[in-house]
């Protein structure tokens, strides 16, 4: 009796000694691992996934062209760096899909994004693919859409933020549009970058 105490005593503090080693309480919502990418920014360098492994990093899907969600999910982006920078955190990339590749040259994005005061050493706007290969794209990586609205030069897509970790695998989305989970996300992206 006294030793199937002991065992279980025993079984119990390395459980409660494992829980308090992890380094994370981390949860996340998502695990898709990236695939292979290599796109040009607005500033008409290159960025592929190889570039961004091994930084935590912060995606969305947007579009210079668009007259409802762009420009609140690019604020509140904005908003998060501004947060990010106020923690000290200095470890991390933003990178914005167009949706609109066909519009949307580098030139474009480097004006859009100007109007917001923003850090663009840390914030990759991407371009120089097809329609197609973007739908296809956030559909496989993100779970998300990327098609044109029918009758319209406007594009449907997806309003979430999405967590990248340092391998390349997207672990979370939070909301981009409404309700934006800064503080969330913060916290995430620490957690993240100290692993």
């Amino acid at each position: 009796m006294k030793l199937s105490r002991l065992i279980v005593l025993m079984i119990i503090t390395s459980l409660i000694l494992i829980t308090g080693c992890s380094n994370s309480d981390f949860q996340g919502n998502m695990n898709v691992e990236l695939q292979d990418f290599t796109h040009i920014n607005q500033d008409n360098k290159e960025v592929s996934l190889k570039d961004l492994k091994g930084t935590v990093w912060i995606a969305d899907f947007i579009f210079t062209n668009c007259t409802t969600v762009c420009q609140p999910m690019t604020k509140n982006m904005s908003d998060l760096q501004k947060m990010l920078q106020e923690e000290g955190i200095e470890d991390y990339r933003i990178v914005s899909f167009s949706v609109d590749p066909k519009n949307d040259t580098p030139e474009k994005m480097k004006e859009y994004i100007s109007y917001f005061n923003v850090d663009e050493s840390k914030w990759d706007l991407l371009t120089g693919y097809d329609d197609e290969y973007i739908k296809k794209f956030a559909e496989k990586n993100f779970q998300t859409l990327a098609i044109p609205e029918p009758d319209s030069d406007q594009i449907l897509h997806g309003t979430s933020f999405y967590l990248i970790n340092k391998e390349g695998t997207v672990v979370k989305s939070y909301s981009g549009n409404e309700d934006v989970p800064f503080d969330e996300m913060v916290l995430d992206m620490k957690q993240l970058i100290k692993e």
